[in-house]
């Protein structure tokens, strides 16, 4: 049997980085504690609650494995649910070598009057997760171990690129796609994240932009990188294709909506009110966009749909995700109510419809992202904390962050995709994409 040469790479890129891994200690300098705080400062609550969260986040990517796979034709399902699954594997290594160093580690980045702006971490900081111990940090873990806040924020790590995957579902060749999910998340998210989310990152310290739990690093994010991936892949030889199980799309649904709790609530990084507001708004936002989404089908003539009450569903957990902890649960009803119009209005629009997202990735998270941004800037609680509560300025830095981030995340994206190309063609050839992927490039079928 002839093995392709990139395997063969990447294999043994593995094996290198395994045995570099096993040696870091030996070889790395004496670790730092300045940042950390005694084991007594810990909370065994707190401790409790994001054990728990993270393993509800580690949950929505099968989930969203089942929810993808249900979307599309039979002959692609396991390849579409295996981009999603094989996320857990590839990310969460990419993250402990050096992910979460580039985006939680030591500050490198401008100086503005004075002031330093992180722009993306140190990836010496914490490689192959030295100096990731079981004590607190004081700015970013002060109440739990260091390691548990890694492990958490892995999690947000692995289901970004998993996101993307379907908006060039049922065409990309899959060695490509690793190639690019790696690319992705060291190019793309860690910067973001470091800049939302690292107490000195640009983003959060100068723009002073709000994202609870990655409505912008996330779902911002894998929405643009759709949308440049299914310009740069191109459109299907047979774009019209039938759902092949509509009970997957539901289970992934629920099983998406369940992790999702972890996701939003556990953000708080402590079992305290936010968290339980965050539960709350997370809650009525998505069974508002539900509601919304299939009413709004009915009265433009659609008939009221399984699929649309799983997508209005998710959609609504896509924009409250960074407003879950800044604002009351009515107004979770309103956010809920208008991601839903407006996403619905994007997945039948006919321009966006030009561009073949299989699943409407960039319609769903990309633009649920967006409305969750600016609701964000609109109604977050607080003196100055948004447009309602006197904070113009904020307003105003969220919208400059919103095109910012947009265009990082699309142009950033679309040269990735290139770049992938170049080294190995992303996408399938005709006769493999007519086969279906699951037996062209897997050798499986769903029905044998």
């Amino acid at each position: 049997m002839k093995i392709e040469r990139h395997w063969v790479v990447a294999f043994a890129l593995i094996a290198v980085c395994s045995v570099v891994g096993l040696f870091w200690h030996t070889l790395s300098c004496a670790p730092n504690t300045g940042e950390f705080l005694s084991e007594d400062k810990i909370v065994g609550a707190d401790v409790a609650w994001i054990l728990a969260s993270s393993g509800l986040v580690l949950l929505m990517t099968p989930g969203l494995s089942f929810f993808y796979g249900g979307m599309v034709g039979k002959k692609n399902m396991i390849s579409t649910m295996l981009q999603s699954f094989i996320s857990l594997g590839v990310i969460s290594i990419v993250w402990m070598i050096v992910g979460f160093s580039l985006s939680f580690g030591d500050s490198i980045g401008i100086t503005i009057n004075g002031e330093k702006y992180g722009i993306i971490g140190n990836p010496l900081t914490y490689t192959f997760f030295n100096d990731v111990n079981v004590l607190p940090h004081k700015d970013m873990a002060s109440t739990i171990p260091f390691v548990l806040f890694a492990m958490f924020q892995m999690k947000f790590a692995v289901i970004t690129p998993a996101l993307i995957t379907g908006s060039f579902a049922e065409r990309v060749r899959f060695i490509s796609y690793l190639l690019f999910i790696v690319l992705f998340s060291l190019v793309i998210y860690t910067p973001l994240c470091h800049m939302v989310w690292y107490p000195d990152g640009l983003l959060n310290k100068y723009f002073g932009v709000k994202d609870f739990a990655g409505g912008t690093v996330v779902h911002m994010s894998a929405g643009f990188a759709a949308l440049a991936g299914a310009i740069v892949i191109g459109k299907r030889k047979h774009p019209n294709h039938q759902p092949g199980n509509v009970p997957y799309v539901i289970l992934g649904t629920g099983m998406l909506w369940f992790g999702w709790f972890g996701f939003n609530a556990g953000s708080a990084l402590a079992a305290n009110s936010t968290a339980a507001m965050a539960f709350g708004t997370t809650t009525v936002a998505s069974a508002s966009a539900m509601m919304t989404w299939i009413f709004f089908d009915r009265i433009n003539g659609r008939k009221v749909s399984a699929m649309g009450a799983c997508i209005g569903a998710v959609v609504g957990l896509v924009a409250i995700t960074p407003a879950c902890g800044f604002v009351s649960v009515p107004e979770s009803l309103f956010i809920g109510f208008t991601a839903a119009v407006v996403s619905n209005l994007m997945v039948y629009w006919k321009k966006l419809k030009s561009v073949d997202d299989t699943l409407d990735v960039f319609a769903c998270h990309g633009v649920g992202g967006i409305v969750g941004m600016v609701m964000t800037a609109i109604l977050a609680h607080g003196e100055n904390a948004s447009l309602l509560h006197g904070g113009w300025g904020v307003f105003g830095h969220h919208m400059m962050a919103l095109v910012l981030v947009s265009a990082f995340t699309f142009f950033g994206s679309f040269l990735l995709y290139k770049f992938t190309n170049f080294i190995i063609p992303l996408r399938v050839s005709e006769e493999k994409e007519e086969e279906g992927l699951d037996k062209s490039q897997h050798d499986e079928c769903i029905y044998w």
